[in-house]
């Protein structure tokens, strides 16, 4: 059962990149755009992702009690040592949600449309960033184990994990990676003679993600970051990271035809391809602290515990998977049984 949790932990994971990626890239793309094009952008994104974005924060919901209840090891340092981005992804995700539905239900027109216009611009931006961030933490090697942790000062225990230059070059990584899936959605959803906005979206998304990504990789290397070494001497990372860069010539052609459903595929292969490089390179010390690594398959609880969760997140997964794909289909999200 213990492959089960595992599977559900990376698909979760996946899917809220791809899913909730998009959805905070809407917002990316919206800020980062000019007036006229914001107004188009707003009425796409009501329009295209309106009855669908609260369903794509079940899947970081999923990841979150996988952790506490399978892994409780990885859930504590999480808890504890990253509280305060945790904090604000919380607030960011709630503030974002709030100024959705107020921007758009909010009955009297006035200044404060603008209020929420940005915010939801704004909080879209800061939230993946952060959520990069925590990530980037996890592998900077900053985190501090400790049987005492008043031994520390606050900024040592609950700042420095995630505030240094590398978690944030991962966290404006991952804010460049959602415009670049957004873009390429909204480019199948735009009506008529707006497709060459996203396109252009797309296009500069695309070179923010590559060059953000080398400047990570790039500084990781020079302060000689566990991380980033073991995924360089890694062949199938390599490989992994290789494909991902060919699939933009098929990409861009599939976008230049306007085949939505071939160009929404190698955007989501490219995150999938990105992802494994990531898991698998250090896997399973996905944790890396000052004192060493920390193994996600050694911290488990019982096997009493996730044989009962493995059955649990099957019949979850039969229930959940087939509602969500109706959902994504009623709404025209998924087109894969449609013709372009």
């Amino acid at each position: 059962m213990l492959y089960v949790v595992l599977f559900f932990l990376i698909f979760s994971l996946y899917l809220y990149v791809v899913l909730g990626g998009a959805d905070y890239g809407a917002g990316i793309v919206e800020l980062f755009s000019s007036e006229e094009n914001q107004k188009i952008t707003k009425k796409t994104i009501y329009r295209v992702m309106g009855p669908v974005w609260e369903a794509n924060h079940i899947w970081i919901i999923i990841l979150i009690v996988i952790l506490w209840i399978a892994f409780p090891v990885y859930y504590n340092i999480l808890v504890v040592s990253l509280h305060i981005p945790l904090t604000i992804i919380l607030l960011g995700v709630t503030l974002r949600g709030v100024a959705f539905v107020f921007r758009h239900y909010d009955a009297i027109i006035d200044n404060s449309q603008k209020l929420y216009d940005n915010m939801f611009k704004i909080s879209s931006l800061i939230t993946p960033i952060f959520l990069g961030m925590v990530f980037g933490a996890l592998i900077s090697g900053e985190i501090r184990i400790v049987d005492d942790i008043s031994s520390l000062t606050f900024y040592e225990a609950f700042v420095q994990p995630w505030f240094n230059v590398f978690s944030i070059l991962v966290g404006l990584f991952f804010a460049a990676l959602c415009a670049f899936l957004s873009s390429v959605l909204l480019i199948g959803e735009s009506k008529e003679g707006n497709e060459n906005i996203y396109i252009r979206k797309s296009a500069i998304a695309t070179i923010i993600v590559f060059v953000v990504g080398l400047l990570t990789f790039g500084y990781g290397y020079i302060v000689e970051n566990v991380f980033v070494q073991e995924f360089m001497k890694n062949p199938i990372t390599i490989i992994s990271v290789a494909l991902s860069a060919f699939l933009l010539f098929p990409l861009w052609k599939t976008i230049k035809k306007g085949n939505t459903v071939w160009s929404r595929f190698f955007a989501g292969l490219q995150v999938f391809l990105i992802l494994s490089a990531v898991l698998i390179s250090h896997y399973p010390d996905i944790i890396i602290t000052q004192t060493g690594s920390v193994s996600l398959i050694e911290n488990i609880a019982p096997d009493s515990v996730i044989n009962v969760l493995g059955i649990s997140l099957i019949i979850g997964g039969t229930v959940i998977l087939p509602g969500l794909f109706h959902l994504l289909k009623s709404f025209k999200m998924i087109k894969i049984l449609e013709r372009d």
